[in-house]
């Protein structure tokens, strides 16, 4: 509602004790760039009822479920967490599927400012691929790992990461992979900015203090489209 953009982009409410299937709603609304009353409208329902199944523990019906999951291009048993253990990219492909090669300013665009994507290096007890929490900054893909782990000791080899988004409602997705040198951040200032601009601490938790940036020598992606699908001619 105009006067209301912070209610509006569900800020206010990711602290509060929401349903499983209310923090998956909002992630997913989030994600496609949607308002409450966006949302509310796609779905034949209030905003204010969306605003308190993603802030309060409610057990909507199957028959709003059902409205919501085709609201936010999505399915119930991914807001319902069915999926959760299963591998992205379950389901069959797309009708007619294209694969499009991506330049690199959509690449940048796709990786934005923090995620997760995997790193995967050479080591001495062979090839190692593990996920990260990452932050984009300054150019550079910047992690946080252990300094006896094997990304921490993998420092100072070339280091490929890669990062994803499968689309399971419509088959469709994209991949970025970014490769050069890892490199060890051994400035204080510099680990410090780090720190600062960090948007989250390691999921892994422990002792992942030493940050390791990787300025590509070479960024590509491609992204599956399915003619048809929302957002797609």
């Amino acid at each position: 509602m105009p006067g209301q953009p912070q209610a509006d982009s569900g800020g206010a409410g990711r602290d509060r004790a929401g349903s499983d299937i209310g923090r998956r709603a909002a992630a997913r609304r989030r994600e496609l760039g949607l308002s409450r009353e966006e949302v509310a409208l796609r779905a034949g329902s209030a905003p204010g009822y969306l605003q308190y199944l993603e802030e309060s523990p409610a057990a909507p019906g199957m028959g709003f479920l059902l409205r919501l999951a085709d609201a936010l291009e999505t399915t119930v048993t991914a807001l319902t967490g069915g999926d959760v253990d299963l591998p992205a990219g379950a389901g069959r492909a797309g009708y007619h599927p294209e694969l499009v090669e991506l330049d690199a300013e959509e690449c940048w665009d796709l990786l934005g400012a923090h995620g997760v994507g995997r790193v995967a290096v050479a080591t001495t007890e062979g090839p190692a691929i593990l996920p990260v929490n990452y932050l984009v900054t300054e150019g550079e893909v910047a992690f946080r790992t252990g300094h006896e782990s094997l990304l921490g000791r993998s420092a100072g080899r070339e280091a490929a990461f890669e990062v994803d988004h499968i689309d399971e409602a419509f088959s469709q997705g994209w991949s970025v992979l970014v490769v050069g040198a890892a490199r060890r951040v051994t400035d204080e200032e510099e680990g410090r900015r780090l720190d600062r601009e960090a948007y989250s601490a390691p999921w892994a938790g422990g002792g992942r203090e030493l940050w390791i940036a990787v300025a590509p020598t070479r960024i590509t992606g491609r992204r599956i489209l399915v003619r048809g699908a929302p957002g797609q001619s």
